[in-house]
């Protein structure tokens, strides 16, 4: 398993080189559930600075729409990979970009529904996810969010109900999202790097940061060399199938304010 190495030994060439910072938002920007100033100002700064910034989420398409316009964000991935979303302010248009057609995502809107509903039944305590009004593409069963904490058992059965469904299942910190297909937050990102930003990270990936905290972040994790987990990546650490290799010394939105003055005073 990958050493978690502080951020402070990401070498300064390194640090000179980086083009841009791609960001999970929940307990990665969050802390505590809400957006604290010091990690939005850090948006901010990184994009004052010149790096591209692209959030890279597991929330829903309705906060993705507000995100996208809003935040000083270059684009979206949302819902863990079902989508793309770049608002341009020349045009003012929100470029919306789905893997599945509208067809697709309808009709297994129906089949998520009755899925979540069984998971309901079976799994105590758990929940739909508060924002599931506003997903296209998949099934947020809240274990932690709006509901008291689930024991690891609880979620590891709501991962296996997801999984004999035929669905992708993957546990955030909070959530743990299904859906029918196999991208991810990886799969989708490099799609909108070649679509959008004419970047082909497959050769490009040591001049990109991912930072993250939870299981769902693996193939992030996995792919970009000097991917960063912010300090609470720890309690995750033997559930992730990769880890990042630095890790912050501050936890959540501080983390990632400490990541983004790491870079921009390099």
């Amino acid at each position: 398993m990958t050493t978690l190495r502080p951020l402070v030994d990401m070498p300064r060439a390194t640090r000179l080189a980086i083009r841009g910072v791609l960001t999970d938002i929940d307990d990665t920007l969050t802390t505590d559930g809400r957006l604290p100033v010091d990690a939005y100002a850090a948006l901010a700064r990184l994009s004052s600075a010149g790096k591209l910034v692209v959030a890279v989420t597991g929330r829903p398409a309705g906060w993705c729409d507000h995100i996208a316009r809003m935040w000083p964000v270059d684009a979206v991935v949302g819902e863990n990979g079902a989508f793309t979303m770049r608002y341009d302010p020349e045009t003012r248009k929100l470029d919306r970009r789905f893997i599945d057609d509208e067809h697709t995502r309808r009709e297994n809107r129906v089949r998520l529904a009755a899925i979540g509903e069984s998971i309901l039944r079976v799994v105590p305590g758990s929940a739909l996810a508060s924002d599931q009004l506003y997903r296209e593409a998949d099934l947020a069963i809240d274990y932690c969010e709006d509901v008291p904490a689930l024991p690891r058992a609880a979620v590891d059965r709501i991962v296996t109900l997801m999984e004999a469904e035929g669905l992708t299942a993957k546990v955030s910190s909070i959530h743990v999202n299904g859906w029918f297909g196999t991208y991810d937050k990886l799969t989708t990102t490099r799609r909108l790097f070649a679509e959008t930003f004419a970047t082909d990270l497959g050769v490009a990936r040591e001049r990109f940061v991912f930072v993250g905290d939870s299981p769902n972040d693996a193939p992030m994790f996995a792919y970009f060399p000097n991917a960063v987990g912010v300090a609470n990546v720890r309690a995750f650490a033997d559930r992730i199938e990769a880890l990042p290799a630095y890790v912050t010394t501050r936890a959540g939105g501080a983390g990632f304010a400490e990541l983004a003055d790491f870079l921009v005073t390099a």
